[in-house]
């Protein structure tokens, strides 16, 4: 018959009283013990030997100093016996030497959520201009204050512990970002997402043994087209505009209309960029930073004035001398008020503007579209390159025009088709043609 085994938990106090302090006074001792292994650890509380319960595991008395460090004892065998059962049911399973070391911090990464945050969104910012975005870093910045906010006005603490992370807590933060912050489930999405990247780094470090927030489910909206109208861009580019930090973020944000590209892949353009093909027309060529795909754009006549209006500004051999991503944001958000402007402006949307305005509204197949964009697969470029209404009713227009050319419906002799429905004129072709009691 096989044996059974038995799980056993317990924490206790002691003193030694063969080490005694100049003081007089001693140092409690800890000890945990799990299935048999036992460890021990200093509490870092000094005490009167005298007043000793060793019964008891405290102290004697009903004195202040006394009260005080049975608390202490009290709230640190609690904060044990809560350390086993996370254990349990984050990794299950549980050691005396992991309690030990989760009590004294020894070799412990960290194990609170909006410090490792922190952390990540630090390592994150010294890549920035290396291998990573500034509008990325402030995603993470933005996605941590709104979790912030969410821990503080859920629990009413500063952080919690990445152990105690839940489905339910995804969850109930999703519903307080929709709710109270107000904001769209793409937005609510993006700081969810953010927050399960950070959760990744906790499970590489050690620190989570698996993903709490495994099984939800997003809420998914259809991607809208988010190009501008054609008023809107036309208001953009012809509101008079006398500061030259405006000039030049509006500028930029019309290179990209009409060529496509980012802001990080405008950044780093140089003339190396740029080519002439053998009818002398010229072209980019780059490798976006977001996938590395080859977009080869045609150059415009608009994109060419801007490139030769900042050409002897320029402080290397880029060709613009670009401004941040969070200073552009600022500077657009400036123009959309100069311009009258009802909806917002991003940068990204020069990209929307580039393709659906700019080479989808002017009969560029898809497939063109795409290879400009960088994208590597068409289902992306459909994203960007949406549909409107006036292209449904031009591409109609000219199907109608051609259709009368290429197809004949058969008519009746007796009864041709007529452009416009007449009821008497029909009744009295039809009796005619089969007599009144048909």
């Amino acid at each position: 018959m096989d044996k059974v085994k038995y799980n056993t938990f317990a924490v206790m106090f002691y003193i030694n009283k063969g080490r005694i302090k100049k003081n007089g006074t001693t140092t409690v001792m800890g000890r945990i013990s799990v299935s048999g292994e036992m460890v021990q650890f200093s509490t870092q509380m000094d005490v009167d030997p005298t007043l000793w319960d060793a019964k008891r595991y405290r102290l004697k008395g009903r004195e202040r100093e006394s009260i005080e460090i049975n608390n202490q004892l009290q709230e640190l065998t609690d904060a044990i016996t809560g350390y086993h059962k996370d254990f349990i049911k984050q990794q299950g399973y549980v050691t005396a030497e992991l309690l030990k070391n989760r009590v004294c911090n020894i070799g412990q990464k960290t194990d609170m959520l909006l410090e490792l945050f922190r952390e990540h969104n630090e390592q994150y910012k010294r890549m920035v201009g290396v291998n990573r975005e500034e509008k990325s870093f402030l995603i993470y910045h933005y996605a941590m204050n709104y979790i912030a906010d969410f821990i503080k006005s859920q629990y009413g603490v500063e952080d919690i512990e990445l152990i105690k992370l839940n489905l339910r807590f995804l969850e109930d933060m999703m519903l307080f970002l929709r709710g109270e912050k107000g904001l769209s489930v793409n937005t609510a999405n993006g700081v969810a997402i953010s927050l399960k990247r950070v959760i990744k780094c906790a499970i590489n470090q050690g620190t989570l043994r698996k993903d709490p927030f495994v099984g939800y489910k997003f809420d998914v909206v259809p991607p809208e087209c988010r190009h501008q109208i054609e008023e809107d861009l036309h208001k953009l580019m012809t509101t008079e505009i006398k500061s030259k930090a405006l000039c030049f973020s509006r500028d930029m944000f019309i290179f990209s209309t009409f060529t496509g590209t980012s802001f990080s892949d405008v950044v780093k353009l140089t003339d190396k960029n740029i080519g002439i093909n053998n009818n002398g027309d010229k072209h980019l060529t780059f490798k976006r930073q977001k996938t590395g795909t080859e977009c080869y754009v045609p150059l415009l006549d608009i994109p060419l004035k801007i490139i030769e209006k900042y050409r002897s500004e320029r402080k290397s051999e880029r060709l613009f001398n670009m401004t941040t991503w969070s200073t552009m944001y600022e500077n657009l958000g400036k123009m959309q008020k100069l311009c009258g402007l009802k909806e917002p402006i991003s940068y990204h949307q020069s990209r929307h503007n580039f393709g659906t305005l700019i080479t989808l509204l002017n009969d560029v197949p898809i497939e063109t579209v795409a290879k400009m964009m960088g994208h590597k697969d068409l289902k992306t470029t459909e994203i960007y390159a949406r549909m409107s209404n006036k292209k449904v009713g031009d591409d109609m227009k000219r199907i109608i025009k051609s259709s009368k050319s290429k197809f004949k419906l058969f008519e009746d002799r007796d009864m041709p088709i007529v452009e416009e429905y007449n009821y008497f004129e029909f009744r009295d072709r039809y009796e005619k043609r089969y007599g009144k009691n048909q």
